[in-house]
């Protein structure tokens, strides 16, 4: 059984002014030409959930303030900081210069599984998710150190995007919450 579920003063939810003084972890997510507000929305509210230090919004990725964003955000669009970069490239070059690693979720010849994938937890890393038909652009996975894919059966062998980003985030949440 499953047991009762708790309620919202058990859940230890921090106000906006506590979660804007504590760490994050040191993942910054670069969405790169993503369509749907909404995606972009649960990218946003993802990244307040798993500590990313920020998004970054690249391309025709929509940004913050927007209606649209915040209705699948439920306001993490207000604490989450973010960038925008018209080239996604021109954000990979400036994140290479401040020491990240980069990888994008893709699936490539060369990808490392999710569950494989060895996180660095004094490292610095920069994930990039692509838009929803055509995924992370070649140029930019040519700009990568590497994939991460996520193993999938069934006919379609793709998530959506905001699915994705959170599957991978999981990961690095998760590896970055052990160390402590």
């Amino acid at each position: 059984m499953a047991g009762v579920k708790k309620s919202s003063s058990e859940l230890g939810r921090m106000s906006a002014q506590e979660y804007a003084s504590t760490s994050r972890s040191s993942v910054i997510l670069v969405v790169d030409s993503v369509r749907s507000l909404h995606n972009v929305g649960s990218m946003f509210r993802t990244a307040d959930a798993f500590d990313v230090e920020a998004i970054w919004l690249c391309g025709i990725s929509a940004t913050p303030p927007n209606k649209e964003i915040h209705k699948t955000a439920l306001g993490a669009e207000l604490n989450v900081k973010w960038r925008y970069f018209e080239r996604c490239t021109d954000a990979l070059k400036e994140l290479e210069k401040e020491g990240y690693r980069i990888y994008c979720v893709e699936q490539t010849v060369d990808s490392v599984m999710v569950g494989d994938f060895e996180v660095d937890t004094d490292a610095k890393y920069a994930l990039v998710v692509g838009n929803e038909v055509d995924g992370v652009s070649d140029e930019v996975v040519e700009m990568c150190m590497g994939a991460i894919e996520i193993p999938q059966s069934g006919t379609k062998h793709s998530l959506n995007v905001s699915v994705a980003a959170a599957v991978v985030l999981w990961r690095f949440y998760e590896a970055f919450r052990k160390r402590g």
